[in-house]
């Protein structure tokens, strides 16, 4: 079973950037397509950003299109999402995940995700 966990979020301002980071503990990390969610309080978990087994593929939410960048280093099992000029409705608990399914398909759904990371706050004050 993959572990995931994230780091890098934190409280910015408007217009600032991050970069988060999640880690894998496996090497089967490189066989699975990984994406970003968010979830912000009293709403349901959203789409962010994925990308595919290889990282030949990347898909955004129009909200976060040519704001954010999705990433992949297989070599070292870890996925990047570098964000760029925050906004206030950016702020979200952020949450990596790795869906296992054998296919090219890349999903935007939760729930056909396998694994999950505990999340890491990004909070952007206006």
């Amino acid at each position: 079973q993959v572990q995931l966990v994230e780091s890098g979020g934190g409280l910015v301002q408007a217009g600032d950037s991050l970069r988060l980071s999640c880690a894998a503990s496996e090497r089967a990390f490189s066989s699975y397509s990984v994406g970003w969610f968010r979830q912000a309080p009293g709403k349901d978990r959203e789409f962010v950003a994925a990308i595919s087994r290889r990282g030949g593929r990347t898909y955004y939410a129009d909200s976060v299109k040519g704001r954010f960048t999705i990433s992949r280093d297989n070599a070292k099992n870890t996925l990047y999402l570098q964000m760029n000029s925050l906004k206030p409705e950016d702020t979200a608990v952020y949450y990596c995940a790795a869906d296992r399914t054998d296919s090219w398909m890349v999903s935007k759904v939760p729930g056909d995700y396998d694994y999950w990371g505990q999340g890491t706050q990004v909070t952007v004050s206006s």
